[in-house]
């Protein structure tokens, strides 16, 4: 049995994981990263799109820009979105979102999730103090020992101890499990259908994001003009139904289910359906563990916000992890963990009560309650300085951001 000692141990290799052990290297701490998964460079990349997207507001490309990822990104390949387009398709409500309303040069960012991750592994392999370990299967965790340690067992048997563990492991996180974290969790009754489309007309740099009585229809747009990123969030059957269709019956059901808005859609990618779970974590933190992203909270992917979440825990965590040290206090300690607690499950619980309340209202088709749903939505389209307020808090330019993802003042 091998045993190593670092002074915070990561699980999971992907963005918010990766990020977080980014963001903690400037304390000079020892940062291991384990990853299930073989970290083999010498696997090819596969060609196209990745079909696992996500849109990156404006606070998480600064918290990119301060791990020094994104410029890798943008050598890569990301999508600026200058607008968004949003309509009631059982009603006549409508929203329309642009940058130049803000001031602003775009909305977000279109990212598939490889160039992200790619961009992360290179910039900790760089990174003296950071270590990303592949094939590390963890079986076990640890209650804290005397020495204020906890111990991850891996199922080669290999031993990592370390003062601080962090669980970034994804939705069926193994280390939660193992540290008996409980969950708030239910069925959305969704799933989602992802995949890349072609469509006859260009994009406009727009996502655009049609309700139904089903669930949303996203498009969000790639970085070529007449390529999309899809994501059909609909019942099971019809779910089910649609991924039987053979690629150009499918590609007639969805340029009727988006209404034509860019005209035909020419041709699809492979196609992937995922059921659609809401999760929450009844706590974040216990002594020298905390639970971040995916781990700690899923929500619906109708407004593009879950890896937003997730690195924003990441930025929160460092940011408190830093300032401890700062003051001497201990890595693991609960009273500084929960300091990361009360910053971010308030916003994660109240993010996903709004995209319940969404789901929701869009899900009822009594007149009376669309004639509402319309006439609110089209309000809210005359009402300029609500409008702005609410997508400068989906960019993450207002309200309660770690100081990491905070724009610099002089900007």
């Amino acid at each position: 049995m091998t045993r190593h000692t670092a002074d915070i141990v990561i699980v999971g290799a992907g963005m918010v994981g990766l990020t977080a052990a980014l963001a903690l290297a400037p304390s000079g701490l020892k940062v291991v990263v384990l990853e299930n998964r073989s970290l083999d460079n010498d696997v090819p990349e596969p060609q196209g799109y990745d079909p696992r997207v996500s849109a990156l507001t404006c606070a998480s490309q600064q918290l990119l820009c301060h791990v020094g990822v994104w410029p890798l990104m943008e050598q890569a390949r990301v999508s600026p979105y200058t607008d968004m387009d949003v309509w009631d398709g059982e009603g006549s409500g409508k929203i329309h979102f642009s940058c130049r309303d803000l001031h602003e040069d775009v909305l977000g960012h279109i990212v598939e999730n490889r160039v992200t991750v790619s961009a992360l592994l290179e910039v900790a392999s760089q990174t003296a103090n950071v270590t990303v370990v592949g094939d590390a299967q963890v079986k076990a965790v640890s209650e804290v020992d005397a020495n204020g340690q906890r111990v991850l067992t891996c199922e080669d048997d290999t031993q990592w101890c370390a003062a601080l563990v962090v669980a970034a492991d994804g939705a069926l996180s193994k280390v939660r499990q193992l540290a008996n974290i409980p969950l708030w969790e239910w069925d959305y009754g969704h799933h989602a259908i992802v995949t890349t489309v072609r469509t006859e007309q260009p994009h406009q740099q727009t996502a655009w994001q049609r309700f139904t009585e089903d669930g949303p229809l996203a498009f969000l747009p790639l970085d070529d003009p007449y390529f999309s990123s899809i994501v059909w969030s609909t019942s099971p059957d019809h779910a089910q139904s649609l991924m039987a269709l053979a690629d150009d019956e499918f590609c007639h059901a969805l340029s009727r289910g988006f209404e034509h808005r860019l005209g035909r859609i020419i041709s699809t990618e492979q196609r992937f359906c995922v059921p659609l779970r809401q999760r929450h974590a009844k706590y974040y933190v216990k002594q020298g563990l905390a639970v971040i992203g995916d781990a700690a909270h899923t929500i619906h992917p109708l407004a593009g916000q879950g890896v937003n979440l997730g690195l924003m825990d990441a930025a929160a965590l460092a940011e408190h992890v830093l300032s401890a040290l700062s003051r001497g206090e201990a890595l693991g300690s609960e009273r500084v963990l929960k300091r990361f607690q009360r910053q971010r499950q308030g916003a994660n619980l109240q993010m996903s009560a709004g995209m319940e309340m969404f789901k929701q209202l869009f899900s009822h088709q009594q007149p009376l309650l669309k004639w509402v749903r319309s006439a609110g939505m089209n309000t809210l389209n005359q009402l300029s300085p609500l409008k702005q307020h609410i997508v400068m808090q989906a960019m993450g330019l207002r309200g309660e951001v770690p100081k990491l993802a905070r724009r610099p003042i002089d900007q």
